[in-house]
Parts: C-alpha cells; sequence; structure tokens
C-alpha cells in the first residue's frame, strides 16, 4: 500500500537551475570580483555535480583551473555559496517561482488521502522557503520530512538523502513513492529502494533515466496534458494518485 511519496525539489517541484540558480551563481562570482561566468551550454553540464559547493570546488579544479584565484580554495567556495544563496533568494523574491505543472495538484490529492509528504533535496534549506511557499502561505507543513542540504554526508546520486527521509517518515521503500528529475537524483532514489516517477526538464531530458516507473515531460494537469517518454505509460493526460496506488501494488518488475 501507497503511504508516502517523496520530491526533490529544484527541477521537480519547480525549474529553476537555468534562470534562478545559475544567474545567482554568476551574481555570487561578480561579487567577489571574478572573471567567470557561466552560460546556459556551461551550467548544464555542471549539473552532473551534486550540490552546489561541490559544483564550485568541480570547476576549480577540474573544469577551469586556469581561473581559480590564488588562496584557500575552501574557504572561497564558502564564501561563493553563501553569496550565491543570498543572491538566490532574492531572485526568487523579485522573479517569483512557479511550480511545475501537476505539482500542487498532486500534493493535495495526496494530503486529501492521508499520505506522508516528504523532500528529500541537496539545495540549501533557505532556498527551500520561496518554494515551499508558492505552494501555499503553510506549504512547508505539508511536509513531514524536510531533508535538504548537508544533513547526510553524501550527496545524490549516492541514496543517503533517501534513506534518511524513509527512515524519518518510519516507512519501508515499498510504501513509498519518489519524485526526481534528474539521472543522479534517479541513482540516489533507486538506491535507497524506491520507485520513481522521473519528471525531465531541458536540462536533463537526454539523460539515461534506465529503471523509472515512468519518465514524463510534467506531472499534468487535465487540460495540459503530459508526454509519456519512457516507462510505465500513465494512460492519461496526468499523474494522478489514483495510477501511482495501481502502481504501487503491482511487483516493481511487472
Amino acid at each position: 500500500m501507497l503511504e508516502a511519496l517523496i520530491f526533490d525539489v529544484d527541477g521537480t517541484l519547480a525549474d529553476t537551475e537555468r534562470d534562478l540558480h545559475r544567474v545567482a551563481f554568476n551574481e555570487a562570482f561578480r561579487s567577489e570580483g571574478l572573471d567567470v561566468e557561466w552560460d546556459v551550454a556551461l551550467y548544464g553540464r555542471l549539473l552532473a555535480i551534486t550540490g552546489g559547493k561541490e559544483r564550485l570546488t568541480h570547476y576549480f579544479t577540474k573544469v577551469s583551473p586556469g581561473r581559480r584565484p590564488a588562496g584557500d580554495l575552501d574557504a572561497l567556495v564558502r564564501r561563493l555559496h553563501a553569496r550565491k544563496t543570498e543572491a538566490f533568494a532574492h531572485l526568487l523574491a523579485t522573479v517569483g517561482v512557479q511550480l511545475r505543472p501537476g505539482v500542487r495538484r498532486l500534493l493535495r490529492e495526496a494530503r486529501a488521502a492521508g499520505l506522508l509528504l516528504a523532500i528529500a533535496t541537496t539545495t540549501t534549506p533557505e532556498n527551500l522557503v520561496p518554494i515551499l511557499q508558492a505552494i501555499g502561505p503553510d506549504g512547508a507543513s505539508w511536509f513531514q520530512v524536510i531533508a535538504a542540504g548537508d544533513i547526510v554526508p553524501r550527496k545524490k546520486p549516492a541514496p543517503d538523502i533517501y534513506n534518511h527521509a524513509l527512515a524519518a517518515l518510519q516507512r519501508s521503500p515499498e510504501r513509498a513513492i519518489a519524485f526526481e528529475d534528474s539521472e543522479n537524483g534517479l541513482r540516489a532514489a533507486l538506491g535507497a529502494g524506491l520507485r520513481t516517477v522521473v519528471t525531465v526538464t531541458d536540462y536533463t531530458r537526454d539523460q539515461n533515466f534506465d529503471g523509472a516507473l515512468t519518465v514524463v515531460d510534467q506531472l499534468g494537469e487535465p487540460m495540459r496534458p503530459l508526454t509519456h517518454l519512457g516507462g510505465r505509460d500513465p494512460g492519461g493526460p496526468m499523474i494522478d494518485l489514483a495510477i501511482l496506488q495501481q502502481w504501487s501494488h503491482r511487483h516493481p518488475g511487472s
């Protein structure tokens, strides 16, 4: 029996990567006087590295070490990430954030049916506030568990954040379904034993989603139907609680 839904955030609840996170990183570079700018294509490649601080470290050590300033790299990364977090919060407050199609609908259906809701993300906890507010004024209270940031030692594709969420929910993976948008996220959820719905973004559309329960372009709405891309076919315009419950009653390999 399906008892819980666990959601990634960036790219899953809201498509925030290209025009919010990327822009915030670039503002952080400028604030430090660095001649660094991540364009759309480069940022897409950097998303293979999960976690903002890890992404910065990877860039300065592997991608463009020639742009690394002298001094303590760890201190620079911490400073840049703090500035980026501030810039991201400002962008969310001024530009706003839109939930992806079908997200609020499915969350409401799950709450009405008494399912538990959780978040499992590597994003900084402070970044969650405006996204949760986009759900509603009491959006944070919709989730019984919010697992975010550095709460676990290893980030996706390691399963740690999902294992943490399941333990906090006190539920086995067989009684939950995860929602992700990226290959790294899918690997993390599968590693925790979770069946996983993938809603792709422009950045992740061409990634490998073998093992996903289903792959779609969005969760869908009655008047804005999803496009089925792989895995099980929902057989309708949207992924709703009824189809998730139907899938949860079947053996994972069936």
